[in-house]
């Protein structure tokens, strides 16, 4: 039997191989062993790789909507955030007509006094850390450790502002996850000076009552750039609890809160 060319037996071998398309060549370059792999699984254990594979690509879909809401509200101010979304919502069971009371306001028309009040009380090494502050979160597992219940958070403000963008109130593992995740895209994307900014915009200070200048409003009567150091002490302290010291403002609680931070805000550092 005479046998072909070896260049003639070169071109038969790629011609039996090659798909019809250079993009279909380079799919089955990818591909091919992967559905080889499948085809060798048992069939439970093949739908689990496919379901891990689409958790995956869900997860993944997911923070790039994030990503792409935090490029954004870089620029633009968020009108709206997952938090007030909710408690708009709980208003409205009991009064259909329910609405926010909210007043944007920039960086610059925000006293310094608030500035240095919130981030004594909330987070003082703000300008430092990159988005987590790990000692913090120690010193606050080991207090609650000691205290046999939760009295101390270790959440940084940009770690707040994740969780009041984009997620539920609900404590899990994985939504502490994702609060990680969203919070070093936020130190990634934005400035200092933008996380803080939009922080006191959508920060909840009462019942409805949301951003630091209608917080003013409210509890003052003057607009944010004109808060005096007592007054922004008292109205950062109340941060934690805000609807319930919206409706007990005479607490003890408050005023004890409030001369603390009045007496450590002026050591803090701005961004």
């Amino acid at each position: 039997m005479r046998r072909k060319p070896k260049r003639a037996r070169a071109r038969g071998w790629f011609a039996a191989l090659a798909p019809r398309s250079r993009t279909r060549t380079w799919l089955a370059l990818f591909t091919t062993p992967v559905r080889a792999r499948l085809r060798s699984l048992s069939w439970p254990l093949r739908w689990a790789v496919i379901a891990l594979g689409g958790v995956l690509a869900a997860l993944l879909a997911l923070h790039l909507w994030y990503f792409v809401h935090i490029v954004w509200w870089n620029w633009f101010d968020p009108s709206m955030t997952r938090f007030m979304d909710q408690q708009l919502a709980s208003l409205r069971e009991k009064n259909p007509a329910a609405k926010l009371t909210q007043r944007w306001v920039p960086y610059a028309r925000i006293s310094p006094h608030l500035l240095r009040a919130v981030l004594a009380g909330e987070d003082a090494r703000f300008a430092d850390h990159e988005g987590v502050d790990w000692e913090a979160i120690e010193r606050a597992w080991d207090q609650n450790r000691k205290r046999g219940k939760v009295v101390r958070g270790g959440s940084t403000i940009t770690m707040q502002l994740a969780k009041n963008l984009f997620l539920s109130g609900e404590r899990s593992y994985l939504r502490k996850g994702q609060e990680l995740m969203i919070t070093y895209m936020l130190e990634a994307v934005m400035s200092k000076r933008r996380i803080l900014e939009i922080y006191l915009n959508v920060a909840e200070w009462g019942v409805g009552v949301f951003g630091c200048e209608a917080a003013a409003l409210r509890y003052h009567g003057v607009p944010a750039a004109q808060l005096q150091p007592w007054q922004a002490a008292r109205v950062a302290a109340m941060l934690p609890r805000p609807r319930f010291f919206d409706l007990n403002r005479n607490a003890p609680g408050l005023a004890r809160r409030a001369a603390f931070i009045e007496r450590h805000m002026f050591g803090v550092q701005l961004p």
